[in-house]
């Protein structure tokens, strides 16, 4: 062996790991390309047509370009900067439009979950590993942002180097994450390990030992409240668009002249909506929207700024002045969200079981309510993120704020669903359970042990027939009879018990039934052969004491004279051992003997005196 060879053997190992890491990793990293590139594809393209039909041009395709560049990254969250203003100063564009949001959000999901499960037609590679795909995807897709960033810097709407740091990043990680995480099946543990970062007082707390349990009711409950909040506003939009309809059908025909223009404006306030449902909302829910600084429209009150641009979705904000009983109906919105809430949290307070399964179990009043606080505080979270995404500068001055206060907005969704969804939690839990009372199924509590206390007494009971059902078998026909029926009674009162303690665990009458099949049908007292492994090591145990000059075969089925006793009539009978004629494989099932079974496991010997029980 020489320098060479070692030298050689050293590297292929790392060679061969080389090999097998970097398809994953250039998969990963094109995925992320990819889809950084087919999103900016489809913004040059939609540009590129609105720019090629525009009558009135005012730059090359590179001016397309660079819009198209800048819009890209607006729709990632990054604020904007105009060049082109009147005054010559610098003014910020910061309100995304969140249906531009969805789209490389939805594209860098895929991305990230296409990679780490691939077709089906593919050769089956094995699962890439999620750091990998994540690293990858995030890579890649930031690179393709990078460059688009630099290439919109010169042009007329510049990105800020402050949101292409921070926002970009944030939108691929997290979208890649989703995605990850979505390809292994949304596995729990990750949130779980993530909540290690709340103190443990309060985590004992707020989620207690079934933070698994009480985590995801509080998001289920949460995605309601939210659907129906937004829906809510966005029903609001639509009523106060057609209520202001000739006022929104002039400011659309003012904008701009020619189809090419209008299809624009028309798909800009498409893609508003949904900042416009998120106002919507807001104005529900009491802290109402901004137009401008220092101008308030909230159902009390509407004070918009002066001279805004005519814009459709500007003409649906309610006139000028107080607000009326019309106005306040806007809060039947955030109420019916608390309501939607807090039904969600009772129904996994008191799950309703399916036909023929057992009574699941249940919350005490005072976890069901601090469900809802908890999912108040969820609610409170994701709204005041969506106000936060909503809202932004259009400008400088009177135009610095547009769109509702995030923490404002945040800290009413919270106390509007804590109002609202407590008291019908409460009720519809003691409802469900009234339900269950009346159709006489067995409620079983939580954290109380019951049902495992009644378990353990339940097996003793059983263990208690099945034992006392061995002992009988050695004594004559008519005792055995009669032992054999008190065992009986004792086990079936025993398996009543562990029927009622399994099905306060969840067991199903199928798998009840599916482990009585392992019970032989000739005999319900039969001996398992752990327990006459049990038996041996005892009777050993018990003539290694009696005898200690010499160790005795416990399978001997001989005396120790060397003579046998077929019949057994040689000696008495062992009390305590329980192998009768009933367990005994070779006994015969017509007809039962009028004798005792013979114990050939343990014949007695003549004359020898019943030995201590050494396992006592």
């Amino acid at each position: 062996m020489n320098l060479m060879t070692v030298r050689r053997t050293s590297l292929a190992p790392l060679l061969t790991r080389m090999r097998d890491r970097e398809p994953g990793l250039a998969a990963s990293l094109l995925g992320g390309a990819v889809a950084a590139g087919l999103g900016f594809a489809s913004f040059a393209a939609l540009l590129m047509l609105l720019w090629v039909s525009s009558p009135y041009p005012d730059s090359g395709p590179g001016g397309a370009l660079h819009v198209a560049a800048a819009l890209w990254l607006l729709s990632h969250g990054v604020e904007l900067v105009r060049t082109d203003s009147l005054s010559g100063a610098p003014m910020p564009v910061g309100v995304t439009p969140l249906l531009l949001l969805a789209l490389p959000v939805w594209r860098v999901y895929r991305a990230a979950r296409d990679t780490v499960d691939p077709p089906d037609d593919a050769d089956d590679p094995p699962p890439v590993p999620a750091r990998t795909v994540f690293t990858g995807v995030v890579l890649g897709y930031l690179g393709v942002g990078a460059a688009v960033a630099l290439y919109s810097s010169n042009g007329e709407l510049r990105p800020g180097w402050a949101g292409v740091t921070v926002c970009l990043p944030l939108v691929a990680a997290g979208a890649a994450a989703a995605g990850v995480w979505s390809a292994y099946g949304c596995p729990r543990e990750p949130v779980l390990r993530a909540l290690v970062v709340v103190p443990g007082p309060v985590r004992r707390l707020v989620f207690g030992t079934d933070a698994r349990a009480r985590l995801g009711t509080a998001v289920r409950a949460t995605g309601a409240a939210m659907a129906v909040l937004c829906g809510g506003g966005a029903s609001l939009l639509a009523v106060s668009l057609v209520w202001h309809g000739d006022l929104a059908r002039v400011s659309f025909l003012q904008l701009t002249e020619g189809w090419t223009g209008r299809f624009a404006v028309l798909m800009l306030g498409i893609a508003l909506i949904p900042n416009a449902a998120v106002w919507a909302a807001s104005y529900a829910l009491g802290p109402g929207f901004l137009l401008g600084a220092g101008h308030a429209v909230h159902p009390f009150a509407s004070d918009p700024a002066p001279l805004l641009p005519p814009f459709p979705l500007l003409a649906a904000v309610p006139d000028p002045g107080a607000g009326t009983p019309l106005n306040w109906v806007a809060g039947l919105v955030p109420a019916a969200a608390g309501i939607m809430a807090g039904w969600f949290v009772a129904r996994g307070a008191v799950p309703r079981p399916e036909p023929g399964a057992p009574a699941a179990v249940r919350w005490s009043a005072a976890r069901t309510a601090g469900v809802v606080l908890l999912t108040a505080t969820v609610c409170a979270a994701a709204f005041a993120l969506l106000a936060e995404l909503a809202g932004g500068p259009l400008g400088v001055a009177a135009l610095a704020d547009f769109g509702p206060v995030w923490w404002r907005a945040g800290g009413a969704t919270g106390v509007w669903t804590a109002v609202f969804a407590l008291p019908v939690a409460l009720v519809v839990r003691a409802w469900r359970l009234w339900g269950l009372r009346k159709r006489g199924g067995q409620i079983p509590a939580q954290d109380t042990g019951a049902g495992r206390t009644g378990g353990r007494a339940a097996g003793a009971n059983a263990g208690s027939g099945t034992d006392q059902g061995d002992r009988t078998s050695k004594e004559p026909a008519e005792a055995d009879e009669g032992g054999r029926s008190k065992g009986a009674a004792k086990g079936e009162g025993g398996d009543r018990d562990s029927a009622r303690a399994d099905a306060a665990h969840g067991m199903t009458v199928a798998d009840e039934e599916a482990l009585y099949d392992f019970l032989p049908a000739d005999d319900p007292f039969r001996s398992e052969w752990h327990d006459d492994l049990e038996r041996i090591t005892h009777r050993a145990a018990r003539r290694a004491a009696a005898d200690p000059h010499g160790p005795h075969d416990p399978h001997s089925e001989s005396d120790p004279h060397g003579e046998s006793d077929p019949h057994g009539a040689a000696g008495p009978h062992d009390p305590h051992d329980t192998a009768g004629a009933s367990a005994s494989p070779g006994a015969p099932s017509t007809e039962p003997p009028a004798e005792p079974a013979p114990d050939l496991t343990d014949p007695g010997r003549p004359g020898a005196a019943e030995p201590p029980d050494a396992t006592r």
